[in-house]
């Protein structure tokens, strides 16, 4: 029989650092022959884009090497939505040396490995590993529980207590299907801050998992890459919330939106009006590409919180229109009042 077709699943809340670990990852294959699975939440795909523009493959490969899957968390559309997608590139296994998929921020990771046992994909292919990204400052700043150390005590005096919320939960399984944690974003806290989240790591852990620390997702593929733990035939080992349900729903209340302005905007301008958007709605997540005046390049902006980040990652095609666009992802989002307030700021 043939070597089944090596798979690498890379989990992590939203803003983590996935993207950015695997765009790093594809830009330093060292030879690697590699297709890339991105599921989004929501409808307008900005990792997949900024992945395609990383150079890693020529132009003429970069839709067959690079999947976006837009239609949900893989969590919940699996079979619709996976399935065929796997068989499409299992069809080109003799093209590729491994495959990684990149979930949603929201997903369980523990649905999408077990459709790796369905007969259609388990002799082909395997997860090799699980690697959970983990954004170093949000859980020093316990945005995962309202009071991380009184969630603990609880936990000590009543275990059967249904005291998590859906986000803690959430960060939760997906340590627990981890092969590997990358600490990701780790200077943005000091040394007491980063031991602290790893001592709260470690106790998620319910196996010896490594945490390795990153900065900007800058690992070796040696690091992140050969492991050949076929998770498919392990998920016993790997609890999870979720395990005694038949099907996982996200919180109702979780939303996206997103914005197409064939407009430009002034950078330092449209960061202060997201900022104040954050104050104002409970938003996860802003990413996006914007439009910048007398510029020629692409702006790439991204926020987690209160924080954001913009970098230009390459110029604007002849033959594209030079648009903003923008996800947002949050709890029980007002789409309107956001669109509102951009198309207010100045041109």
């Amino acid at each position: 029989m043939a070597t089944k077709l090596p798979v690498t699943v890379i989990t992590g809340f939203l803003g983590s650092g996935k993207t950015t670990l695997i765009r790093h990852l594809l830009q330093n294959n060292q030879g690697r022959r590699i297709a890339v699975v991105v599921n989004e939440f929501g409808e307008l795909g900005i990792d997949g884009e900024l992945l395609r523009s990383c150079g890693y493959c020529p132009e003429e490969e970069t839709n067959s090497n690079i999947v976006e899957l837009t239609n949900g968390c893989l969590c919940c559309t699996v079979q619709e939505e996976f399935l065929p997608t796997m068989q499409a590139l299992i069809k080109r296994r003799d093209s590729l040396d491994c495959i990684l998929i990149e979930t949603s921020g929201l997903a369980l990771p523990k649905p999408l490995i077990k459709a790796f046992r369905w007969p259609e994909i388990r002799n082909a292919a395997t997860v090799g590993a699980v690697i959970t990204v983990v954004d170093c400052e949000a859980v020093s700043e316990g945005r995962f529980a309202s009071d991380p150390d009184a969630v603990a005590a609880e936990r000590q005096a009543d275990p059967n207590l249904e005291h998590e919320t859906p986000l803690q939960e959430l960060f939760e399984d997906q340590l627990a299907c981890a092969d590997l944690v990358v600490l990701n974003k780790t200077d943005l806290v000091d040394a007491q801050q980063q031991a602290e989240v790893v001592d709260l790591i470690q106790k998620e852990l319910s196996r010896s998992v490594k945490i390795v620390s990153s900065h900007g997702g800058q690992l070796s593929p040696d690091v992140l890459m050969g492991f050949q733990a076929a998770v498919e035939d392990d998920l016993a080992a790997r609890p999870s919330h979720h395990d005694t349900e038949e099907d996982h729903d996200h919180d109702d209340e979780i939303t996206s939106t997103h914005l197409v302005l064939d407009r430009a905007f002034d950078p330092t301008q449209l960061q202060k009006q997201l900022e104040a958007l954050v104050q104002q709605q409970d938003i996860y997540r802003i990413k996006g590409f914007v439009a910048v005046p007398n510029k020629t390049m692409r702006l790439v902006l991204q926020g987690v919180g209160k924080r954001f980040e913009q970098f230009y990652d390459r110029p604007w095609q002849a033959d594209e229109v030079r648009q903003t666009r923008l996800v947002f992802i949050g709890h029980a989002l007002n789409g309107n009042e956001i669109e509102a307030q951009l198309a207010a700021l100045p041109a």
